[in-house]
């Protein structure tokens, strides 16, 4: 196989999303650069500082936006240490400034790294949810977990907020159920005055898809998630 071969192997829509990444990156890079140079060139302490902030806060969604990208190659990671990455870049960029806390306890766990890609969207997505929902203009605390059960990986994710309406089903809860199928797994969130409780269930690498097809019968695949894995040191972000 050549190197010009190579490219027609991969499907279209995963050429245009790594376009449409490439753009993204770019855009960061020009607006970081536009910021930095006009910090550079004010005269104003008060301005410099606050366009060295707006500099900052865009690495900080940057990073974000790396963490997120389709992987290149389909292979095993560490899917424990990409969490830690992803959740204090999210911490960095979301919920510093709001005072919202960030705790993640995940055990060792690998995973390849489309399905790991996959989780990390879920979690992101679970993550700006409750930071958007829950809290309104108080601080709290978000705590992700991820653990093996057996045959199944488990992802929980729980907030200290609290929700006094009924919540619709918006663009970002059908992302994560449409993840959540593409990892050959389901999901359940729950509401109430004490915060939400979301949790992933999917099958670990190499065993047979479609191990959780009836999550409302499989007490013990969806049984209620810890707020910290088992046996694992929560780490603050």
């Amino acid at each position: 196989m050549t190197e010009i071969d190579a490219p027609l192997l991969i499907p279209q829509e995963h050429v245009l999303l790594h376009e449409l990444n490439h753009r993204t990156n770019n855009e960061f890079a020009a607006a970081i650069g536009i910021a930095t140079v006009t910090a550079a060139r004010s005269g104003n302490e008060e301005v410099k500082a606050a366009l060295t902030d707006v500099a900052e806060l865009l690495h900080r969604y940057a990073d974000v936006h790396r963490l997120l990208q389709m992987p290149d190659h389909d292979t095993p990671v560490d899917a424990a240490a990409y969490l830690r990455q992803l959740c204090l870049s999210i911490s960095r960029s979301q919920l510093d400034a709001r005072q919202i806390s960030l705790v993640l306890s995940a055990q060792s766990l690998t995973l390849r790294s489309e399905r790991c890609w996959r989780l990390g969207m879920i979690v992101h997505e679970l993550i700006s949810n409750a930071a958007r929902h829950a809290f309104e203009s108080r601080g709290g605390a978000i705590r992700v977990a991820v653990w093996q059960d057996g045959a199944l990986v488990k992802c929980s994710v729980q907030d200290s907020g609290s929700v006094t309406t009924s919540i619709q089903p918006g663009h970002g809860l059908k992302i994560v159920n449409s993840l959540s199928r593409a990892l050959d797994g389901c999901f359940r969130q729950t509401f109430g005055v004490q915060g939400s409780k979301s949790l992933l269930v999917f099958p670990n690498d190499g065993e047979p898809a479609g191990k959780v097809q009836n999550p409302e019968h499989d007490a013990q695949a969806f049984g209620e998630g810890p707020s910290l894995a088992p046996g694992i040191e929560p780490l603050v972000m």
